[in-house]
């Protein structure tokens, strides 16, 4: 299918923008644990070695990721790549609720072999969940990333004060561990923590993402549009 579609997706794309991207998003994570019998994320990677896309996202929770990476080393020859790996805190867990695709220490561990494979790395602190630890949790993220990219779920949920996630049990679990990390200014202070290990390397929200990365930037709260200190 990607194959199939290549030159008229290409094509549109830098015709509008320039660029032909591609951002496999941990939305729909690519590496689910029926990927090891299909194949459908290892095809489409091999596709794009015939047909590479001029820039390659690709975001996962779980270490499956490193099942591909021979084609990886081979995309990065070919086209703009980063890979980046979710790790929302330094806990596995959140009380009553269920534990993560892979654990942190397993995460932490892919996103170092990623990077020593010569490929951009990056963790998305994304949904940034409380942090026992935060100089600690950054200091080791930096020891196997190139950046990081923190994403509050207040303006990160795709409502600007967070109403949507408000509708579940996340606010209350984190509530539970540390009342301040449901607000946004606890993303400012972890951005600036983590400032101190990735300087100019943190990225903020959907400018993170994207690829564009500083020190202070985008420390604003998207309810009032003000920046925050």
């Amino acid at each position: 299918m990607y194959r199939s579609q290549y030159d008229r997706e290409a094509a549109w794309a830098r015709r509008r923008t320039g660029n032909f991207g591609v951002f496999l998003s941990s939305s729909t994570e690519p590496f689910p644990p029926q990927e090891k019998r299909y194949g459908v994320t290892a095809s489409v990677l091999t596709a794009m070695i015939e047909a590479p896309p001029d820039r390659l996202i690709l975001q996962t929770h779980g270490t499956g990721v490193l099942d591909v990476l021979a084609t990886l080393r081979e995309l990065n020859d070919r086209c703009e790549l980063r890979v980046h790996m979710s790790i929302e805190s330094d806990m596995d867990r959140l009380p009553g609720l269920p534990g993560p695709f892979a654990s942190v220490k397993a995460r932490i561990e892919a996103i170092g072999t990623i990077r020593a494979a010569g490929i951009f790395s990056v963790v998305t602190v994304s949904p940034l969940l409380p942090v026992r630890d935060p100089h600690g949790f950054f200091r080791r993220l930096a020891e196997v990333a190139d950046a990081v990219v923190l994403d509050h779920f207040i303006g990160g949920d795709g409502s600007a004060n967070g109403s949507r996630t408000h509708r579940t049990a996340l606010p209350e679990a984190m509530r539970s561990v540390a009342p301040e990390s449901v607000r946004i200014e606890y993303r400012n202070a972890m951005a600036e923590i983590a400032s101190e290990f990735f300087p100019g390397r943190v990225g903020i929200g959907p400018d993170g993402f994207a690829g564009r990365y500083s020190i202070d930037r985008s420390l604003t709260n998207p309810e009032t549009g003000q920046a925050v200190t």
